[in-house]
């Protein structure tokens, strides 16, 4: 069975990086594997870094982003996601953004979250587990 991952909002940034070229290479092969799904929670993120971050112009995020609304399966956010991410902040100690990250996860039933802003390796209600995926192994 091929893994179904989850891709964090950092770890899709890289992919259009030109400073962090190691990095971007990394996800760029993750972009090439398994069945990659997204929130639009990611989504939104995205567009509001690159734009005040890396000063990408709205037109320009438009057309990046409806290309990831067909590379990727994309999950919303319903009341259950909510109340999950609730849950697992308090037992997880992660912050209500990274928490709901992770719940989008859960709910889309994945078993990797790459990520770099969490702890990597850790393994979330026995089933998701946490990669930092610029890690050395």
């Amino acid at each position: 069975m091929s893994d179904k991952i989850f891709l964090d909002t950092n770890i899709l940034i890289y992919s259009y990086s030109i400073t962090e070229l190691e990095k971007k290479e990394i996800v760029l092969s993750i972009l090439e594997s398994g069945s990659l799904i997204i929130s639009v929670q990611v989504i939104n993120e995205f567009i509001w870094v690159m734009n005040r971050k890396f000063n990408i112009a709205l037109d320009i995020l438009h057309k990046i982003v409806n290309k990831l609304w067909e590379k990727f399966h994309v999950t919303g956010t319903e009341r259950s996601t909510v109340n999950t991410a609730l849950k697992l902040a308090a037992q997880y100690r992660y912050s209500y953004w990274d928490s709901l990250i992770v719940a989008s996860a859960l709910e889309s039933g994945c078993n990797i979250l790459y990520t770099e802003d969490m702890q990597h390796g850790q393994v979330i209600e026995n089933t998701l587990t946490i990669q930092n995926p610029f890690t050395a192994k």
